[in-house]
Order: structure tokens, then C-alpha cells, then sequence
């Protein structure tokens, strides 16, 4: 047994007949081949599939695939048009915000919402919002400077 459902992932609407049990980061991985998004513990603790639904960082670990139904989803795919990069991801590249790479899709897309909904947040307001987002390389230092620096330009 499948369920209908029709999502718009990074701004094209899909219909799509998901299982009941389906993540939605199953979905986005397995169906639709969106891999930016990694399964790093399953149970909704590191942030390694963090994607944005209606705009808010989610776990898509957590979330069935049937409740995405009428929503929006971005995925790291779906963050920048074309060659150029988002704001966040060129941050991230030029303060080196990464080593092995397996959380920064979760981590860039965590503050992307974070810089959405607060454009100037204090360091200790950057901690709490990516508190969800682990780092096994230790890169907290570079990302805090990513974050800093979209800070200044936002000033």
C-alpha cells in the first residue's frame, strides 16, 4: 500500500506515492536521488538530515514521508541556483566549515534558517539554534566564523 502525496521540493511540485513508513529522507534519497542529505545516527540527535520544511530546519529522519504532504521542502540541492553559491555555503567555503563533509549539508541548511529568522544573532543564540547539528571533525570554530562573517554583512 502507497500513499499520495504532493510536496514542492526545492520549488518544483512533485506528486509522488510514498510507503507509510517512508522517512522522508528515504524519500528524498532513495526516490527522488536528493543525497545531500545523510542519515549520520537515525533518530533525530547529529542534524546530518537536517532539510528545511515550510522554511523551518526538520529531522527528516524523523518525519514520515506522508507528512511532507502540501509542504515545502529545501534540500542542499535546492539551495542555490545554478553555479553561484547561497550566502551560507560560499561562508561556509571560505571559512573552511568542513572537513569529511558528512554533517555540512545539515549544518549549512540549520543556518540558513537560523540566518532567515535572525539575521544578527549573538554567538551564544548561534549555539543554541545549531545545538542539534553535530560536528564529529570539530569544525565549531570555522562555522561560528561562517556565521560571524554572514553576520557582518548583514549589518
Amino acid at each position: 500500500m502507497k500513499i499520495e502525496i504532493r510536496v514542492l521540493v526545492n520549488g518544483r511540485e512533485i506528486d509522488a506515492a510514498v510507503k507509510p513508513n517512508q522517512t522522508l529522507l528515504e524519500w528524498l534519497r532513495d526516490d527522488l536521488r536528493l543525497r545531500g542529505s545523510r542519515e549520520g545516527c537515525g533518530v533525530g540527535v547529529c542534524g546530518s538530515c537536517t532539510v528545511l520544511v515550510d522554511g523551518r530546519p526538520v529531522s527528516s529522519c524523523l518525519m514520515l514521508a506522508t507528512n511532507a504532504e502540501g509542504k515545502e521542502i529545501q534540500t542542499i540541492e535546492g539551495l542555490a541556483p545554478g553555479d553561484d553559491l547561497d550566502p551560507v555555503q560560499q561562508a561556509f567555503l571560505e571559512h573552511s566549515a568542513f572537513q569529511c563533509g558528512y554533517c555540512t549539508s545539515g549544518m549549512i541548511m540549520a543556518t540558513k534558517a537560523l540566518m532567515a529568522s535572525n539575521p544578527k544573532p549573538t554567538e551564544e543564540e548561534v549555539r543554541d539554534y545549531l545545538s542539534g547539528n553535530i560536528c564529529r571533525c570539530g569544525t565549531y570554530q570555522e562555522v561560528m566564523a561562517a556565521i560571524k562573517s554572514l553576520c557582518e554583512k548583514n549589518a
